[in-house]
């Protein structure tokens, strides 16, 4: 019996005129040619364009764009120089309004596809005044390049460091702070971490900014715990930089890409350091969690606490809590709020902002949401609304049933990934949940990355 596949309508190497119809998940323009879809990077909807096929998969493929046929509305030049190498940002050749259209109707049509809602209100993004160096992080990772010290973002989809003196959505101080560190190194003759050999020390330089008390923290990552000329490195940072009140070394000596290990030595200056959200003051440690774009966080937590509806009445329970900057900010509002979160060093950063601030009325535990919360229950704690604010993956299936069956009056679910959000939606509606409204945040311009706060009601 033989059996006839379907063979694509583009090859290898082929040419095409195509009409560009979307934006992929990873910035690249969506193209079709009868019913086959190309991705191609660089492309806007609303465009036609040329290009070259570079990769024929059986449903799907890509192609490099070769020459605008027909330009968007919605096309800018990129501020970057190395826009077209980076990873970092995908949409810097969108217009930034158009960006702000996209993100919604890239939030809208995953309520629709995904949690099949339909008629669910999803208001239009709330963007930047000022949408470029909103970033009060900086975590890069450094490399050696003809005998040099390199530093900055992976271009996209490998590991290759694109060197990088200024990055227009960093926080002017980080782009300084991260030159001159790799400067020192070369001159003190500190060798770079080669993911490949495990070999050589410098492996990440991570700066964190507090926006309102303009301290900074330098953060060395490690691939061992010596630092050779640790004082002459010290030092040669405090002369150029004092905003600069804590230097940090983390060793991370694990075969891995995650950036930090278990251990964290100041070498100079304080543990910590503080900023605000709004009038709720945090402690920010090297490896603490803490949002990177200080004007919108305030944004979106305004939001979530708008959504929570908190009359000063009510018990919160904040699943995912991290270092309790959801909590706190609610607690400002709320008679009572518990907060879980199952790392547990979050968890003390937590317990240690709550005493910061004063606020009595927060209790954290550490633990799985979907176990902590119905502990809580037994002990005769009603929620009236429940927060989530969950990675990127969405919610634990267990705890949105643990949701379900307490019953609250709101959710109000924070969301980085508007699929994973609408396939937990549909889940919450049908425990008998309504959707009220999606208020999509844009928390990182020039990136495809948009962050929801949705109002849900029993």
């Amino acid at each position: 019996m033989s059996t006839t596949t379907n063979k694509p309508p583009v090859a290898k190497n082929m040419d095409v005129i195509i009409d560009i119809i979307g934006i992929g998940h990873s910035g690249e323009g969506v193209g079709r040619i009868d019913g086959y879809t190309l991705f191609i990077k660089g492309a806007l909807p609303g465009e036609k364009v040329k290009a070259k096929v570079i990769k024929v998969k059986k449903t799907y493929g890509y192609g490099k764009l070769l020459e605008i046929v027909e330009k968007s509305e919605g096309r800018t030049e990129p501020e970057c120089d190395i826009y077209n190498q980076c990873g970092g940002c995908q949409l810097q050749h969108m217009d930034y309004n158009a960006q702000l259209e996209w993100k919604r109707q890239r939030v809208t049509d995953n309520m629709e596809r995904i949690g099949k809602l339909e008629g669910v209100t999803v208001l239009p993004t709330l963007g930047m005044d000022d949408p470029w160096n909103y970033r009060n992080k900086a975590q890069v990772p450094i490399g050696e390049h003809e005998g040099g010290l390199v530093g900055g973002f992976y271009a996209q989809g490998s590991h290759r460091i694109i060197d990088m003196d200024t990055c227009n959505i960093q926080h002017d101080l980080n782009n300084d702070l991260i030159r001159e560190v790799k400067h020192i190194a070369q001159q003190l003759g500190i060798s770079a971490y080669n993911e490949t050999t495990h070999k050589g020390l410098l492996r990440h330089v991570v700066v964190k900014i507090a926006i309102h008390t303009n301290e900074i923290m330098v953060v060395l990552v490690t691939n061992g715990e010596q630092l050779p000329k640790q004082k002459h490195f010290v030092s040669q940072i405090r002369d150029k930089f004092n905003q600069v009140v804590s230097i940090c070394q983390n060793v991370n000596t694990k075969k891995t890409n995650v950036i930090f290990g278990d251990q964290t030595k100041t070498l100079w200056g304080k543990d910590v350091i503080y900023d605000y959200i709004g009038e709720v003051k945090f402690a920010i440690s090297a490896r603490s969690f803490y949002q990177v774009n200080p004007v919108q966080t305030k944004v979106l937590y305004e939001k979530a606490l708008e959504y929570a509806g908190l009359t000063g009445e009510e018990t919160v329970i904040d699943a995912y809590c991290g270092i309790g900057t959801i909590s706190l900010f609610l607690a400002q509002k709320a008679k009572k709020v518990y907060g879980v979160e199952i790392v547990k060093e979050a968890i003390e950063d937590a317990r240690v902002n709550a005493q910061l601030n004063e606020m009595d009325n927060v209790e954290f535990a550490v633990g799985k949401a979907e176990e902590v919360i119905p502990k809580w229950k037994e002990q005769g704690v009603e929620a009236d609304v429940i927060v989530v604010d969950p990675p990127r993956k969405g919610c634990d299936e267990t705890l949105l049933q643990t949701i379900i069956a307490m019953k609250p009056k709101r959710v109000v679910y924070v969301s980085c990934d508007s699929a994973t959000l609408a396939r937990d939606l549909r889940i919450l509606e049908d425990g008998g949940f309504r959707t009220e409204r999606v208020q999509p945040v844009d928390m990182f311009p020039h990136t495809v990355h948009v962050e929801c706060v949705t109002s849900l009601i029993y």
